[in-house]
């Protein structure tokens, strides 16, 4: 189980609301039923009951315990972030000729109407 999925349920576990906890994040709704749904398929048993009345099952009650505990064991994360990826710039190419103003462009054919 990941770290990440554990903060997750620790969230949702303390405010039992998924929308709230999901702002709380600052992830999407479905991210965050997905992190659970993860934690359930290892976990074998459901930890949340979802609906009207949003609580822990018994299961759910163990792993938070469990969760806190790793959560406490687990070093800080750095301050540093991985690059973040940013757009392909075209490129230009080299040796173009100046452009002059008022004279067309070498080797470029006049647009015709």
């Amino acid at each position: 189980m990941k770290l990440i999925q554990l903060r997750h349920f620790v969230v949702v576990a303390q405010e039992l609301h998924f929308p709230r906890a999901a702002q709380r994040l600052g992830i999407s709704l479905q991210a965050l039923y997905s992190s659970i749904e993860k934690i359930e398929e290892e976990v074998g048993h459901p930890v949340i009951t979802r609906g009207a009345n949003t609580h822990l099952t018994p299961s759910g009650v163990l792993l938070l315990d469990e969760a806190h505990a790793g959560i406490a064991d687990a070093p800080e994360p750095s301050g540093q972030k991985a690059p973040a990826g940013g757009k392909a710039k075209a490129n230009k190419g080299k040796g173009r000729a100046p452009v002059v103003k008022g004279q067309p462009k070498p080797y470029k054919k006049r647009q015709g109407r």
